[in-house]
């Protein structure tokens, strides 16, 4: 991951407006740092951890010889209005001076006695309490937060409708919608330690008819324009709709009549395209926005990260109840294709001027109360496991991480990493239906999703990564998947890969020998409160790190990997 380069004095603490505002606020903080023993307004490790632990793999094998490359996963060309075109990372390491140690000395601890303390039943019971609803069913950060706090408060209740809509205790809508994507490759998958869900909700405007009213179709049809944009192609309907109702030519026939399907059209600049209800009054006003590869503004994404679910009456791995974080995302205003042009254009520059320089370490507008900038529209906010179990606020350092994959890499979508990867059956009883939560619908038996490469076309993209890291994470430390897929001389096993692209789940559930494994070593970390030295589930200190990086380090991968 490379570091852009700073124009102005390099900040050593928080950049001006990171304060907490108010005195409830500084309170509640003040009480957290000192039952957890962090900092919220100090870095204490790196300011530079927007670069990955992940970028400090060893892509040559020290016993085999073989040269790995899980980089291209992230960075590689990407497709426009994402102006970014990161895939010479793959090949030569970028990194401030400050990060040529690797500061993530997680990845070097032993947990394994820390881990064997810990009994299988106590971990079972841990993992399944909510630490996100207390024990009256009401959002226990309701409780905990000030009533002065100026950041995201979560209202999500995780209640879905058979249409993956939210809904409160009183019935009615909190606006967030489940909607389930393939996994992204490598650390995502719930056999790297974690299993996890996304939401997203758009702006009120976009969730109602012309009146001004909530209306859950208005709502369906705009969330299915978003993502025919979004993912610049068209998208079918769930059911014919009558185009007169909401005066929106969904498949750009010319005429208003009965539209089976949402049609994007590049060559005609968005200009047919509209949104439905309130929001196309705002969209020809100029209050809104509309253009492909692009969210509208005001949306939001809730994305929770939990432990593995095992359950030793279930028959797979679950989600669990137990969150480990809770992030969220906002877009606060729009760029167009030039600003975002110009701006990724600009970094190229900087990184081409400072090419014979040493590469500095960028500083983040935001706080981690109202959250940090992205620099392009949106801003990221989280909170995270405290040592009680309890969900906190993440400090500015701890949400720094979070910025290096969504402000800046090629294969994001306007910063976003999972929407893309909607599954896009229409109707409730497929199993590729895309509009519903994980709880509700699973993995087992979805197909392996196929994906283009520059050079080699369309490849099983799950099977490809597999082919090109020769392991199923990116530390090459997952021994169980490395059994299941590789045969002893490294070869992948043809068979399974068969398997794979009819059944995606056996690769991306690990046995529950292996969950609780990786749950107790979490456990140990959440104990610690050391994320900001890395926050990956390792028992044994890992092998395929490096502890320094030269300076123009290269990564001896020959020729990058890029999407097309």
């Amino acid at each position: 991951m490379k570091a852009r380069t700073l124009s102005l004095t390099l900040l050593l603490t928080l950049s001006s407006g990171n304060h907490a505002s108010n005195l409830d606020t500084q309170r509640y903080i003040q009480s957290i740092e000192q039952a957890n023993g962090i900092r919220y307004e100090t870095i204490v490790n790196t300011r530079a951890s927007y670069i990955t632990p992940m970028c400090y793999t060893q892509t040559k094998d020290s016993t085999t010889g073989k040269i790995s490359n899980p980089c291209y996963s992230c960075h590689t060309k990407g497709k426009i209005p994402n102006y970014t075109n990161d895939s010479e990372l793959q090949l030569e390491h970028n990194f401030p001076e400050e990060m040529m140690k690797n500061p993530f000395t997680n990845f070097f601890k032993d947990r394994s006695e820390a881990v064997a303390a810990i009994s299988n039943e106590t971990i079972v019971n841990y993992v399944n309490r909510s630490n996100y609803f207390d024990k009256n069913g009401s959002i226990e950060l309701h409780r905990l937060l000030p009533r002065d706090w100026q950041g995201y408060r979560p209202d999500c209740y995780y209640h879905f409708d058979d249409l993956g809509f939210d809904r409160a205790p009183d019935g009615g809508y909190t606006g967030w919608r489940a909607f389930r994507y393939y996994p992204f490759l490598g650390t995502f998958w719930p056999t790297n330690g974690s299993t996890d869900d996304v939401l997203i909700r758009l702006s009120s405007l976009l969730q109602q008819d012309k009146n001004g009213v909530f209306d859950r179709d208005t709502y369906r049809l705009n969330l299915a324009i978003v993502e025919a944009v979004v993912k610049q192609k068209t998208i079918l309907l769930p059911a014919s709709l009558d185009e007169k109702k909401y005066g929106v030519d969904l498949n750009q026939n010319g005429t208003l009549g009965t539209a089976k399907e949402v049609v994007f059209n590049p060559r005609e600049y968005f200009t047919k395209m509209s949104y439905a209800g309130k929001a196309r009054e705002a969209l020809k006003r100029g209050t809104l926005h509309l253009a492909g590869g692009l969210f509208p503004e005001g949306t939001e994404f809730l994305h929770s990260v939990r432990y593995i679910g095992c359950d030793a009456k279930a028959q797979h791995v679950t989600m669990a109840r137990r969150m480990k974080e809770l992030r969220y995302a906002r877009k606060v205003s729009w760029s167009n294709y030039s600003t975002l042009d110009r701006a990724a254009q600009a970094e190229m520059r900087e990184s081409e001027v400072n090419q014979e320089t040493q590469t500095q370490a960028e500083v983040w507008q935001g706080s981690y109360e109202k959250g940090l900038q992205t620099g392009t529209g949106w801003v990221y906010q989280g909170f995270i496991e405290a040592r009680d179990g309890s969900l906190r606020p993440q400090t500015h350092e701890e949400t720094i991480s979070c910025m290096g994959c969504h402000a800046g890499i090629g294969t994001t979508t306007d910063t976003v990493f999972a929407f893309p990867r909607k599954f896009e059956g229409t109707r409730p009883d497929e199993k590729m239906y895309g509009w519903n939560h994980w709880s509700q619908k699973g993995l087992v038996g979805i197909p392996e999703p196929k994906a283009s490469y520059l050079g080699v076309g369309e490849k099983y993209e799950y099977s490809y990564y597999l082919q090109n890291n020769h392991s199923g994470n990116e530390f090459r430390d997952n021994d169980e998947v490395q059994k299941k897929f590789f045969n002893a001389d490294g070869t992948i096993k043809k068979a399974m890969i068969e398997q794979l692209h009819h059944d995606i789940s056996p690769l991306l559930f690990p046995s529950k020998t292996r969950a609780m494994k990786l749950n107790k070593s979490h456990k140990v970390l959440v104990d610690e409160q050391g994320y900001i030295y890395g926050r990956d589930a390792n028992v044994k200190p890992m092998n395929n790190v490096c502890k320094k990086i030269g300076e123009g380090q290269v990564t001896q991968i020959k020729e990058p990997i890029v999407q097309q």
